[in-house]
This record gives structure tokens, C-alpha cells and sequence, in this order.
């Protein structure tokens, strides 16, 4: 108890102390606090297409709970294996141009079990400084030697394999299509390029780029046309597509394999019928109606502008999710406090999620927003910025 009570006072000192602040979801993208009456515009979801409250997607979550229950009532490797779980996966696969692919409880289930199953004591996992926690824990269950490579620094990348890759039996490079706390891409057309001198196994995770990037929204490798080249391609289904859990997607043998040896996949309850239709409609939109998508995109590019006209001056980046660096995390939880009595809500993020010194504002945009709402938030988040730094 007396090391709890130490962590907490610092966590407290500092400034990093993590809290829970519940919130009423108010519909189109606002939100309630329940600690007051305002009506803030939800700037920190990643509910980027809006398809969490789409007709066709709550219609269809509706109808699988009536069709199939509130739970699947096991694991797929017992009773939990019913047939929309595989049409799921048919699904995935053909927009991830794979043979097959697999579902998990989440994100975190996800990677942590592909990581750990793929990578073990012989063999060498490199990945980017900047990838998300729970590649951080695959590569730590997996008992693997763990390099971390500069921050989408391909040069420094191939050095390491020149160095160490002959010294293991095996090797998995990991990174993310786009980094969840930077909104910036990786060069993944230059990274598939080491594939052919350096003998390794990539895996991509396009949590935040399933459904949003590419001809029929399956992501960055496709909009960068490296899909073959990729191994395993992971991504989750509680972001664009606005229901939960998360899929790998990649050959018959590695499924195979995954079904096999993933512990997060073997010892977990399949995912619930509602959330399979939810998933189901919402794979189905993004593959018949591309505006939604374009529709996004265009909202983002304005927000930039305004941005822009308003004086900011970092860059923005090219995604959907824009870091507005701050640095000091008193500093970036005074700016969001300023911001929410502005009606925006929008989250400071903070060491140890991201580096020390590089606290931020992680602002996501929505399709939920509207160019009036994006216009007013860039002025009232650069008036915000000038206030706190004078």
C-alpha cells in the first residue's frame, strides 16, 4: 500500500495522474460530462466515420441480438464458433486482399497474441520507438529480443538488421500504418523495399487506417499498394468502423497457426452476435458508400486550413489525428480545460503514454463535425495556445 500511495502522490505531482471522467453520449458527435450541464463537442473519439450511430448499423447489431443472443457463450474453440464468425472473417480477408483472417476481443488481445505467438526466445522483433502499448507487451510476452528503431527511421532500421538479423533464427519488423499519438504515416513503400535484401517477417497494424485510406478503405497498404508484401496486417474494428474488437488478416497457414498458438484468441470469449452485425453493416458501407469516407477527409483538410488562417503553426500532418504539441502537461491540461468551457472536449495526453517533455492535445476529427463547429474550434484552439504560453 505504501508504494501505491507513493506512485499516486507522484503521478499527482507531476501532473500525469490518470483519471476516469464519465461522460453522456448526447448524439452527431456531443457529449455531457457528468459533472456539468455543457454540451461539448467530442474532439478526442475515434469514431471517425460516425458509423457507431449509422441506422444500418444499429439496425443489424439489433437484429444478430435477437437472432443469436447477448453473448456467443464460449470461446470459438468450444461452442463460441458460430458461422457469422467466419462470415466476419470472409469479410475481412476479402478487404484486406488475404487468404483468411481472424477475430479478437480487441486491439490489445490482438496484438498481444499474434506478437507473442509469432516471435519467441531465438528469435529478433523490431519495432518502431513510437509503437502503441500493446505491441510493447507481444513483444514482451513473447520473450524475444526487442530493438527499437528511431521513429519512422528506415536508415536506422536497415543498419539494425545489418547487425543483429543473422545473430537470430527468425525475424518480425512491426509497425503502424499510422501512429495513433503522432497522426503521421509510415513510409511503408520504402520499408517493403528492405524486404528483398533482409529476410524478415512485417506486420502492420492499421488500427486507425482500417476503413478510412485506400480504394476500398482497406488501409495504407492498400492506398500504398504494399499489401502483398505485408505479412500480417492487423487492425480493429472500434475506430472507423465504430463497433469493437479487431481482426488478423494474412495467410491460410498463419491463420492457421494463429488459431493454434494465440493465447489472447484461444483463452477468450468469442466476440458478442450484436457486435459481429454491428461490424458487419459497417464493413458493408465501407465498401459500397467510398463518400463517407471522402466526405472525412475533406473535413480534416478544412480543419488544417483553419488551422492555418488562424496562425498555427506546427504542421498538422496528413491524417486524421493532429497532435497539437505542448510539451509541458500542466501547461496541455490548462489548455483543455480552457477549451472545454469553449465547449470543446478534447483530452491532454501525457507522459508515460507518450515521452516525457512531449505532452499534448491529440485532436480527432470526425465526420460527426461540421465545417461552422471545425471553424470555430481551430480559432478558439489557437486563442487557447497564445493565452497559456504568454
Amino acid at each position: 500500500m505504501e508504494r501505491m500511495k507513493k506512485f499516486l502522490a507522484e503521478r499527482e505531482k507531476t501532473r500525469t495522474l490518470r483519471f476516469l471522467a464519465p461522460l453522456t453520449r448526447l448524439g452527431r458527435g456531443w457529449v455531457k460530462p457528468l459533472d456539468s450541464d455543457q454540451r461539448l463537442l467530442d474532439f478526442s473519439s475515434n469514431d471517425y466515420l460516425a458509423l457507431s450511430e449509422h441506422p444500418e448499423v444499429i439496425s443489424a447489431s439489433r437484429k444478430y441480438l435477437e437472432m443469436f443472443g447477448a453473448g456467443a457463450g464460449a470461446a470459438r474453440l468450444m461452442s463460441g464458433d458460430l458461422e457469422i464468425n467466419h462470415l466476419l472473417e470472409q469479410e475481412i480477408a476479402q478487404l484486406k486482399s488475404t487468404e483468411a483472417a481472424l477475430t479478437f476481443g480487441s486491439g490489445y488481445l490482438a496484438n498481444t497474441g499474434i506478437i507473442s505467438a509469432l516471435a519467441g526466445r531465438c528469435d529478433l522483433i523490431i519495432t518502431d520507438r513510437l509503437s502503441h502499448a500493446s505491441i510493447y507487451d507481444g513483444c514482451l510476452l513473447s520473450g524475444a529480443r526487442t530493438i527499437r528503431f528511431r521513429h519512422n527511421d528506415l536508415m536506422h532500421l536497415k543498419q539494425i538488421l545489418q547487425e543483429k538479423r543473422s545473430q537470430f533464427n527468425s525475424c518480425l519488423v512491426i509497425v503502424e500504418s499510422i501512429y495513433s499519438m503522432d497522426g503521421d504515416r509510415c513510409p511503408l513503400a520504402e520499408l517493403v523495399k528492405l524486404k528483398k535484401d533482409h529476410d524478415f517477417l512485417l506486420m502492420v497494424d492499421e488500427a486507425h487506417a482500417t476503413g478510412l485510406y485506400g480504394e476500398n478503405g482497406a488501409g495504407v497498404i492498400e492506398e500504398d499498394k504494399v499489401s502483398s508484401a505485408v505479412d500480417i496486417a492487423m487492425g480493429t474494428f472500434g475506430k472507423a468502423l465504430g463497433s469493437y474488437g479487431a481482426y488478423a488478416a494474412g495467410s491460410r497457414e498463419l491463420i492457421k497457426f494463429l488459431v493454434n498458438t494465440a493465447r489472447s484468441f484461444i483463452y477468450s470469449t468469442a466476440l458478442p452476435p450484436a457486435v459481429i452485425g454491428a461490424t458487419l453493416a459497417s464493413l458493408y458501407l465501407v465498401k459500397t458508400e467510398p463518400q463517407l469516407r471522402l466526405d472525412l477527409h475533406e473535413k480534416v483538410a478544412y480543419f488544417k486550413k483553419q488551422l492555418r488562417k488562424n496562425g498555427f503553426r506546427d504542421d498538422p500532418g496528413t491524417t486524421q489525428i493532429i497532435p497539437v504539441m505542448v510539451g509541458d502537461s500542466a501547461k496541455a491540461l490548462a489548455i483543455a480545460e480552457e477549451l472545454r468551457q469553449k465547449h470543446v472536449y478534447v483530452k491532454a495526453v501525457r507522459p508515460p503514454t507518450v515521452p516525457d517533455g512531449t505532452a499534448r492535445l491529440r485532436f480527432s476529427i470526425t465526420r460527426y463535425q461540421q465545417q461552422k463547429d471545425l471553424k470555430e474550434c481551430a480559432r478558439t484552439l489557437v486563442s487557447a495556445l497564445r493565452k497559456i504560453s504568454t
